[in-house]
Parts: structure tokens; sequence; C-alpha cells
């Protein structure tokens, strides 16, 4: 109960459609019970005769804002309808209410909708905008322990499954039971006896339906954990299609898709039936009462017990059919309702997951670098491995420092620790004499430019990618960063040049071209710190030699840490830094790195590096 009632928090604030909602609601509940109230002065001219029809009320009544006045109301204008022109006035006159009542009654159930489509739409984009923040600002840990595919789950189905789960569960706490009270109201009126007979089946409705509701939120979180079991291997074979046909794995992906779509299937399936179970069972419940009713109406018309008419037995009838919907709705969005929970478990598990990065309150501005970044006996452990050990560092302004190593030694996470897509175990990370958790998050990364070793492009035109995050960048300085990446003249050569859209990341590119649009991008964000994580790996021999131009003109004057596997982009480095086992083995020049003899000099000589 505690997940649903944080799940209305969305549909706050409830003024915007709470008074709209009721208000239409009763419009539609109150002129829908109208139609069956005049089913007796229908059943009356139909089927007795004239002069057992007419009333006592001879004159206009006076009046008062009570039931018994608009029944005396109805009854002047029935009787001199029918003792003036006859029976068929008074059944037009009748029909005439029976249709505007309708008419009425309809609209107020269309606004209604209308008002709960736009909660639903409210929920939807509450809920999207609110989980989509939430993982773009988490640090990467977050990423490390989800499944893409789960996350996708979410933010698909279980949004969805949350919309309307709520909207349901608003609609039905809002309306059935003003429909069921206004009715058992009117039955109330009609005979005593009669509705408290009726009271008595409904705890045994509600005992069973409680009890299949609890079976099915059990398998209802199964499912939801198993859809996103599929989306992640959909998202991984439609990223991976190139190596499944590459190493005829067709057929083991597809074995193994089956295998958990025949899970989910059976799962689904056992889940759907239980929940259609609670429709059969009030249904069931309710056509016995009904049977019950007729026996015991029946009697009490035939012994002449309560004053119970024919007509408004039939009518009772009428009114009570209109109450065993509505329960029946509330049975089926009780069941429903766990779904709707279990999807709201997994949003909140989202929502509410703690971020390893956070802004100290009172955090200070940062409008520049001026002096130098310090790694001050930095350790880093992620989970129980220890990937940095007590590493010291200075890189002073305008340096280019270069990491190397093999793979697994700690460079990524040395530079992945300044921008804080992690932070420190243990020691410091100093920019200008500041220690980095201390300073603004935003302002920080505004100071850095980075090109990672995987080409990150998104489903867009070429300019806003170069430009990303400004789409009112100036086209003059997208062109210029273009050019010193290299880019410029096969953006050119593109369909609609610089608007021209790239695919699924950067799917229409070559390796190379995509490689480039994000050195262009780093270059027109013209930041005074440059991460660049094996920038060049992608490019071919000349497009390496070009662009390796354009960063040496461009990283002068600028503070450069550079991860390299192709040593020799990083012989010009003013200090290469050679990681071995998360600690720094050897630091120096290249001549003075190569006369050691140690770990750089093993690296140069398997590269051939002459």
């Amino acid at each position: 109960m505690k997940t649903f009632k944080r799940l209305l928090g969305f549909v706050k604030p409830l003024h915007h459609y709470l008074p709209e909602y009721v208000i239409y609601t009763i419009i539609g509940v109150i002129f829908g019970l109208l139609n069956f109230a005049m089913l007796i002065p229908l059943l009356q001219v139909l089927f007795r005769p004239l002069d057992e029809v007419k009333d006592t009320v001879s004159v206009m009544p006076d009046f008062s804002f009570t039931i018994e006045y608009f029944k005396r109301l109805f009854q002047y204008y029935f009787e001199m309808f029918a003792a003036e022109k006859g029976k068929m006035y008074a059944l037009g006159f009748v029909c005439v209410i029976i249709g505007s009542s309708t008419l009425i009654a309809n609209i107020g159930r269309y606004l209604s909708v209308r008002v709960m489509v736009r909660l639903r739409m409210n929920i939807l984009d509450k809920v999207r905008r609110l989980l989509y923040e939430k993982i773009t600002t988490q640090s990467l840990s977050f990423y490390s322990h989800r499944r893409k595919g789960d996350l996708l789950s979410v933010m698909t189905n279980d949004v969805a499954e949350v919309e309307y789960t709520i909207a349901n569960s608003v609609q039905v706490l809002l309306r059935e039971p003003l429909v069921i009270i206004a009715s058992f109201f009117s039955l109330f009126y009609i005979s005593v006896k009669l509705t408290l007979f009726t009271l008595i089946f409904f705890p045994l409705s509600g005992i069973l339906i409680s009890y299949i509701s609890k079976q099915l939120r059990k398998k209802c979180y199964y499912s939801q954990e198993m859809l996103g079991k599929l989306l992640n291997i959909s998202e991984e074979s439609l990223g991976g299609v190139r190596i499944i046909q590459g190493f005829t794995a067709e057929s083991y992906m597809q074995q193994k898709f089956a295998q958990l779509t025949r899970a989910f299937t059976r799962l689904s399936k056992s889940m759907f039936n239980q929940r259609e179970l609670a429709s059969p069972v009030s249904e069931s419940l309710g056509v016995i009462l009904v049977t019950c009713l007729v026996m015991v109406g029946g009697y009490m018309i035939i012994e002449g017990q309560d004053g119970l008419t024919p007509e408004q037995f039939i009518t009772y009838l009428g009114i009570y059919f209109t109450i065993l919907q509505p329960a029946k709705n509330i049975s089926n969005a009780f069941t429903n309702m766990q779904k709707g929970i279990v999807s709201g478990e997994r949003i909140f598990a989202v929502l509410d997951a703690p971020n390893a990065i956070e802004e100290k309150p009172g955090a200070l501005a940062v409008n520049g670098f001026r002096h130098s970044i310090t790694y001050n006996n930095v350790s880093f452990r992620y989970d129980q491995h220890e990937v940095l050990k007590h590493v010291d560092l200075t890189i002073e302004k305008g340096k280019m420092i270069a990491l190397v190593g093999k793979s697994g030694a700690g460079k990524s996470t040395m530079a992945d620790l300044l921008p804080r897509f992690y932070d420190v175990t243990a020691g410091q990370l100093l920019l200008d004499g500041k220690d980095i958790r201390d300073l603004k998050l935003q302002d920080l990364r505004q100071l850095m430019g980075i090109v990672s070793q995987e080409a990150i492009l998104f489903n867009d035109s070429v300019f806003n990618n170069i430009a990303f995050g400004q789409p009112d960048a100036d086209p003059a300085k997208v062109i210029e960063a273009a050019r010193i990446a290299n880019a410029h003249e096969f953006i050119e050569q593109l369909e609609n040049g610089y608007e021209t859209t790239i695919g699924d990341r950067g799917s229409k590119l070559s390796g190379g071209q995509r490689q480039r649009l994000t050195i262009a991008r780093a270059i027109f964000k013209n930041p005074p710190i440059l991460i660049l994580d094996e920038a060049t790996s992608a490019l071919d021999t000349e497009s390496e030699k070009l662009v390796q131009e354009a960063l040496d003109k461009l990283m002068q004057n600028r503070t450069t840490i550079v991860i390299a596997h192709r040593l020799s982009t990083i012989q010009h480095a003013h200090e290469i830094i050679v990681m071995d086992h998360g600690e720094i083995s050897e630091r120096g020049k290249h001549d003075e790195l190569l006369a050691m003899n140690g770990i750089y000099h093993k690296l140069v000589e398997m590269q051939e590096f002459k």
C-alpha cells in the first residue's frame, strides 16, 4: 500500500483534476439513475389502466430541494398529460425525460473521460521526465550494476503500467463508489428489507478477490523482471548483429532468446489467467445474488410485504444491475493494481537509487583553470577490486601528460576521476589546490573536453552532434571545429551536409568518420582541459596524421591528458606516465623512459616503434 500511495503522488496537484472529475461523474451518475427511475411511470403507462396511473397530486408542489419535491413535480406533469391528453402524451413525456437524462449522463461521462485522459498523459510525462533526469545524472557505477534492458523496460513497460494503474484506480476510487452509493440510496428508497438482504453477499466477494490479488502480485514481479531480460538480449542482439552473423551464432542466440521468451510466455499465461479470474468470480456472485433477489422480491410482491409493486421491483432490479458493473470494476482494479504496484516498485528502485556523485551544499563555483591538477595519494576501489593505489601526480597547466600501460592498469580510471564520473576512494584530486568534490559539478565538467575510445554519437544531425547541447551554436564555429578535426571534407559530401542525420550511433558513417566527429565535438567546446582516450585509434594512417597535427595545434597552451596504446602519438608528451597494476611504475619523457629499459621500453619494442 505504501507503493500505491507514492504512485498517487504522481497525480498531484489534485485540484487540476479532482473537482472537474467529481462534478462530471456526479452528473453522469445522477442522470444515469434517473433513467431507471423513469421505468416505474413508463411501466405504469404501458401496463396499468389510466385511472390507476393518476396520482393524488393535482396542484403544482411548492419548491424544496428534496427528492420528494422532484417526485411530486414529475407526478403533477405526468398526471396532467395522462388526464388531459391520454396515455400517448404521458408516454411521450416520460420518453423525453429519459432521452434528455441519457444525453446529459453521457455528456458527463465524456467530460470525465477527458479529465482522465489529461491526468494519464500528465502522469506519463511526469514519470518519464523524472526517470530520464535520474538516469542522466547518475554516476557510471550505477550502470555497472544494471542491465540496459531492465532500464529500458522500466522506462517503457513499467511507466505505461503505472500510468494505466493510477488513472484506472483514481477513476475506480472516485466514480464507482459514487455509483454504488447513489444506487444503494435508490435501492433503500424502494425497499429497505430487500437491500439489507443483498448486503450479505458483498464481504464474500471481497475475500475472494483479495486472495486472487495476493497470489497475482508475486507473478507480476517475475514477469516484469523477465521482460527486462528479453529487452536486454534484444538490445544486445541489435547492437551486435554483425558479430552474431560473423561467428555464425544465429542458432545459439535464437535458442537463447526462445528459451527466455517461452518462460516469459508461460508466466504471462498464468498471470493473465489468474488476473481474469476476478471478473468471472465477481460476475458469478452477482448473477447468484440477482437470482436470489428475484426469489425474495417475487415472494414479497406475492405476499404484499413492504408495499413493493411489480413496477418498483423491476426498477429495483434495473438499478441493482448498475451496481454489478462498478463492483466488477473495483474487483478488477484491485487485481490489476498488483501489476502496477510491482511496476511502481521497479520505478522507485531507479528513482530512489543513491547517486554516488553528489554535489556538496554550498559547492564552490569555478570559472576557469589556472595552475595545476594534482592527484594526491589517490586510491580507487571498485567493489572489491583495487584499481588505483596511492597515485601521486601533478599536471601543470598547458602540459601534455600521456598515460600508457597494459589494459586494466588504471589509465582510463585516472581520467574518469577528473570529471567526477567516479569519486576517489582515498586521497584527494585537486584542481588549482581545491578538492574537486568541493566544486560545482557542472562548472568542473565545463572545463573539460572528452574524446572517448568508443565514438559515441547520437541519432541526430552532424551539426547537432558537433555542437552537442548547444542547438543555437554559431555555424561558423561548428565548421571551423570540423576543419580542425579533418571532418569538413567528408561532411560536405554527405547528402544534406551538416544537416545530415547520421543514424543510430552514427551507423551511416565509417569508424574513422565517427571518431573525427567526436574530436570535432571536443574542439568545438574549446575547453582548457582535454581528455583524449585513444582519440585517433579508429583513424586510417593518413587521417591519423592529419588529425594528430590538428590536435597538436589544439593542445598548445592547453592541459591535455592522453591515454594511448599507439605510442607513436605521444612521443612529444611533456611527461609519460607508465601505469602498472594501478600504480605509477615509471615516469619521464620518451627518451628517458627508453633509457630505463623497463616496461615502457618493452611496450615500444612490441610496437616496433622507430
